[in-house]
Formats: structure tokens, C-alpha cells, sequence
């Protein structure tokens, strides 16, 4: 019974995370989505600032906290282990989910693009990149990043694998193309406005420092001397730079 309960909790953190995923795409394009980046009461400048930094950074600790070695170790002292990338994905989906909610638009804009043909293109931009994102996690294990073979390997009294260490396709080009995919979402819109700006530079920030200092210090312990070769051969997330980065 605990089993088919695990199952049932991981089953139900992959669908929210689905939900979440796709509205993520119209809020940041304003697109379908009853509360999208840009839409809502406006407030003062300095009061809408002050909420959407608590609200990204409060994903961002979610994040990047539970990420860590150390934080699974201990989740899996106590709950099953079976359970926590789950709870990663369902915590990080609520994280989302309030930003959704609380966002402050600011909508003085800071460019706009006229021309009918640019702006299409630049939607088209956009779209890759949530595409790149999700084929990004295709390319290495979709079903154990998300949490669903740890609960099915449970259910069937199996121990999931470690994860291998895979390059395949666009990890050839730049070691985290999900990364580069989102970064292409934020900053491609046809009109960026402040709130939209702020969004987009936050998250990029955070992107660029949790994986330089957090996720390939991790890497690099895990996996070792194939990591850090891989790092010397493939830049970080800018496709087609030299790595100068220090190993």
C-alpha cells in the first residue's frame, strides 16, 4: 500500500509539474493565460520590484537548496527515497505557482518591436526555447529527472540506477541546453516591459551563478575527471564560446 501511495504522489507531482510547465509558457509570452507577466493591477515601482525579487528568490532557495547532496541525504533518512525527486518537482511546481499568483506586473515598456515579420520571428524564438527545454530532458533521462522511474522502479522493489553521464545531441553543444533554452524564453518577447526585464535578468543571474557555483561543483564531485574534461571541451550554456572556465 505505501507503495501504490508513493506511486500515486509521484503520478500526481508530474502532472501538476506538466500544468505548471505549460502555463509558465503563457505567462511569460501573455499568452491564453488568465495571469500572465504583464497583466494584473499595477502598484508602485519600488513595491512591485521589492514582491517579485522575494518571489524569484524564493524559488531560486527552493531550488537550489534542495538540489544539494546534503538535502537528499537527509530527505531520504526520512521519507523513501523513492519520493524525492518527486518532492522536488512538486515543491518547485508550487514555487511557480506562487509566482504566478503574486506576480507584480510593471508595464512601462522598455522596447517594443513594430515590424510584423520581426515580431513573429522573435515569437518563433521564443517557443524554441521552451522547445529546447523539453527535448533538453529527453535527451537524458526525462523519466528519472521528473521523478516517475524512481516511483514505478519502487513499486516494482527496485532501486533506481544513478543517472549516467550522458552528451547526447544538444549536450554536445553546450553542457545545459534546459538552461539555455529557458534563457532564450525570457529575454525573446516582441515587447519587454519593465516587469518582464526584471524577470528575465533575475532569472538569468540566478541561472548562471546556481549552475557555476552550485550544480558543476556537485558534477564535478560525482562524476570526476570525465566531468572536467567535458567542461574544458564544451562551453557552459553560450553555444559555440571557448571555456575559459577554471576547473
Amino acid at each position: 500500500m505505501k507503495k501504490v501511495v508513493i506511486l500515486i504522489y509521484g503520478a500526481l507531482a508530474y502532472i501538476i509539474f506538466l500544468v505548471v510547465f505549460l502555463y509558465a509558457i503563457g505567462f511569460v509570452g501573455n499568452i491564453i493565460v488568465p495571469k500572465s507577466i504583464d497583466s494584473g493591477t499595477e502598484t508602485t515601482l519600488l513595491s512591485s520590484i521589492f514582491i517579485n525579487v522575494i518571489l524569484l528568490s524564493v524559488f531560486a532557495l527552493q531550488h537550489s537548496i534542495m538540489a544539494r547532496p546534503k538535502f537528499k541525504e537527509s530527505f531520504n533518512s526520512i521519507f523513501s527515497q523513492a519520493m524525492e525527486r518527486s518532492t522536488y518537482i512538486l515543491l518547485s511546481s508550487l514555487a511557480l505557482i506562487l509566482i504566478y499568483w503574486q506576480w507584480q506586473p510593471i508595464t512601462t515598456i522598455v522596447w517594443e518591436t513594430e515590424n510584423t515579420i520581426l515580431s513573429s520571428v522573435i515569437t518563433g524564438i521564443f517557443f524554441l526555447g521552451w522547445l529546447i527545454v523539453l527535448l533538453s530532458t529527453f535527451m537524458i533521462n526525462h523519466f528519472e529527472l521528473f521523478g516517475l522511474a524512481q516511483i514505478f522502479d519502487n513499486l516494482k522493489n527496485k532501486q533506481t540506477a544513478n543517472p549516467k553521464f550522458q552528451t547526447n545531441y544538444l549536450y554536445k553543444i553546450v553542457r545545459h541546453p534546459i538552461m539555455l533554452g529557458f534563457i532564450i524564453a525570457f529575454w525573446a518577447t516582441p515587447t519587454m516591459t519593465v516587469g518582464h526585464l526584471l524577470f528575465a535578468l533575475v532569472t538569468t543571474i540566478y541561472i548562471f551563478i546556481a549552475v557555476k557555483y552550485l550544480e558543476e561543483k556537485d558534477l564535478r564531485k560525482f562524476i570526476g575527471e570525465k566531468y572536467e574534461t567535458y567542461q574544458k571541451e564544451v562551453p557552459m550554456i553560450i553555444p559555440f564560446t571557448k571555456n575559459k572556465q577554471k576547473v
